[in-house]
């Protein structure tokens, strides 16, 4: 994994200062080697900081074609390289570095744009083509590597987090229907930064001229409910062949000419793809997982089973919310949009400690829960959208079983109170309001009481749903889908992309050079799992069944018989509680005066009724309180502006 900038522009005004500073900002994506290259017009330029995982001594980037008119550069990772390096030898192609990267460059020249499907990985690539001076960049499927662009005065540049391309010169501005849109949780491709965008995932980009061009190569397909009710496919079979394809995708991403540990909680998804690949080695797997002091939170213990069981190394990364607080400035400027929990300052903090043990690659288990229906919220919309044979009586029951489950997910991904009026775009054009979406629309509805004046107005008069679902190709893509797969479809082309994978996954990760693996997310997984009846995701209320009877082997009975439980820190309460007395010092300060955003005397009166609520409560409001403290904090961090 490494850091990348790149630039097409109208007029040669780059100097090599601003590139080597803008390469500066990422420097923590890549410390073990920066260059740069410009086109002898100066009109293109590229630059790389790398993080050497395979082809340690001959790696560096940018990588250059035989002729010298085109040229690389790569962030991530690709998987089953060696055949594909085979191939192109085998056709004549004279290969410079013996990285995984290079193949992006040939598979171009002889592919053309289509060279992005036979990729294979976490990606975000950009190639400068000076035979028909234009610029391509291709982001990974899911979104796993961040890509961004903006486009200023003729000028194109891309950079892989958005303070680079604040130092190459794009203003530092806030985008007020960026920020809103984020709090709505239905932020696609525009950022909190005016003039910067989000590559999407799945898609390509093409630059010349000063123009750009976004085009989706790929997008998860999910068969319709009469092709699904169709599939004969027995238990045994589905549960073999799902086995098969993580089992390969986990082989693939053991390759490396560095140490690869993990990361493990006490849910089945880490602890699956530890075991399987643990199964692969005859060196014990080091595991670091993140141990908090209230019980609730905490998983250590299942865990430290979980790696006895399969004999890797356990090593406790003990959390404190003391530690949050003093950390939650810095891992927000490296995740560069708000946070609403302690958890993505937590993998912040577990990330510096795997670097510091000497660890440059760990696997991570997200994603399954976005493909297997993982979350209690998939399971709402099961009881209540999918499931025709119920009787009220039989899913109230189910319902208040669900929530009584899942108390760490009230008001987050459960939902409490009603949902936002707004929302009935949702029910008028897809139908049904996924649970997600109403638990988001619940507590959305008491921002504009918090905002000021004019951006209350604003947020108001938006329909950040409407906008969203125009954003969606929504009869070519969920209709006539099972709700739950819908469901699914729209949390990841939001929360999974700008959340999961970005302060739960890259952003924290790569704060401390660390590349994170990501099986489930092996598009080859993916796309076995999207054409799966929902009845092998979520069977009876057990979620994931397909993985655990996959799994079973390698993981103990407890974590197979366990219920998902998200991924949350503790929230920040009002009884000796350093994280909500850093919120209180935050938001008590000049900075909440200084943001363009929030009403400062609302939030002090908001600050005043925490302490009073309940546990579910205190959660869904912690949210909000730490929207509005990385609100604050950014604003100082970036020197943004209102205009």
């Amino acid at each position: 994994m490494c850091g990348l900038i790149a630039a097409l522009l109208a007029k040669p005004r780059l100097t090599e200062e601003r590139v080597s500073k803008a390469l500066e900002t990422i420097k923590h994506r890549g410390p073990d080697n920066t260059a740069y290259w410009f086109s002898s017009d100066r009109r293109a330029a590229l630059g790389h900081v790398r993080l050497s995982i395979i082809g340690l001594m001959n790696g560096d980037q940018p990588i250059v074609n035989a002729a010298g008119d085109v040229r690389c550069v790569v962030n991530g990772e690709f998987y089953g390289y060696k055949a594909i390096r085979a191939q192109l030898a085998s056709e004549g192609v004279r290969l410079s570095t013996d990285t995984d990267s290079e193949i992006a460059l040939h598979l171009y020249e002889k592919h053309g744009a289509e060279f992005v499907h036979h990729l294979r990985g976490e990606f975000a690539v950009v190639i400068i083509d000076e035979r028909s001076g234009r610029m391509i960049a291709a982001r990974d499927r899911f979104g796993i590597k961040p890509l961004f662009y903006a486009v200023v005065g003729g000028d194109v540049l891309l950079a892989s987090e958005a303070k680079a391309l604040l130092a190459l010169g794009v203003p530092a501005q806030w985008d007020v229907r960026g920020f809103l849109e984020n709090c709505y949780a239905v932020r696609t491709e525009r950022t909190i930064f005016a003039g910067i965008r989000a590559v999407p995932p799945g898609c390509l980009l093409f630059a010349q001229d000063g123009l750009v061009d976004v085009r989706r190569y790929w997008d998860t397909e999910y068969p319709t409910r009469e092709a699904l009710a169709a599939d004969k496919r027995s238990d045994a079979q589905v549960i073999e062949e799902f086995r098969a394809v993580l089992d390969e995708a986990v082989s693939e991403r053991l390759v490396a000419d560095v140490e690869v540990a993990s990361y493990l909680s006490g849910g089945i998804d880490s602890c699956a793809v530890l075991g399987l690949a643990q199964r692969r080695l005859s060196r014990p797997i080091r595991a670091f997982t993140i141990s908090f002091g209230e019980e609730l939170y905490n998983e250590e213990r299942l865990a430290r089973e979980a790696a006895a069981f399969v004999g890797a190394n356990f090593i406790p990364i003990p959390v404190s919310q003391q530690q949050i607080a003093d950390s939650f400035a810095d891992a927000l400027w490296h995740s560069e949009c708000p946070m609403i929990n302690g958890n993505g300052t937590a993998k912040f903090l577990l990330s510096k400690a795997v670097r510091d043990a000497g660890i440059k690659v760990v696997f991570t288990g997200e994603g399954s829960d976005e493909i297997l229906a993982g979350y209690p919220s998939s399971r709402r919309d099961l009881v209540l959208f999918n499931s025709d044979e119920l009787d009220p009586a039989e899913t109230e029951r189910l319902l208040r079983e669900l929530e009584a489950n899942n108390i760490v997910s009230r008001g987050l991904l459960m939902p409490q109170g009603e949902a936002a009026t707004a929302s009935d775009t949702l029910r008028s054009r897809l139908g049904f309001i996924p649970s997600w979406l109403h638990s988001i629309s619940a507590i959305a509805q008491r921002l504009p009481a918090l905002l000021r004046a004019p951006i209350a107005e604003m947020a108001l008069r938006a329909n950040p749903y409407a906008d969203f679902l125009d954003s969606v190709d929504v009869t070519g893509r969920l209709s006539g889908r099972d709700p739950v797969n819908q469901s699914l479809y729209l949390w990841n082309k939001t929360l999974l992309v700008n959340v999961i994978l970005t302060y739960l996954g890259d952003r924290m990760e790569m704060a401390h050079s660390v590349e994170g693996r990501v099986p489930f997310l092996d598009h080859h997984v993916a796309e076995y799992v999207a054409g799966l009846p929902i009845r092998h995701k979520i069977r009876g209320m057990r979620e994931k069944w397909v993985l655990r009877e996959a799994v079973r082997d390698v993981v103990t009975p407890e974590v197979y018989q366990r219920q998902k439980h998200p991924f949350f820190a503790p929230p920040a309460r009002g009884e000796n509680d350093a994280l909500f007395d850093f919120c209180q010092d935050v938001l008590r300060s000049s900075a909440l005066k200084d943001q363009p955003f929030f009403e400062p005397d609302r939030v002090k009166d908001l600050l005043d009724h925490v302490t009073g609520m309940d546990a579910g409560e205190r959660s869904a409001f912690s949210g909000g309180l730490l929207n509005i403290v990385s609100t604050c904090i950014l604003q100082q961090r970036f020197g943004l502006s209102a205009d």
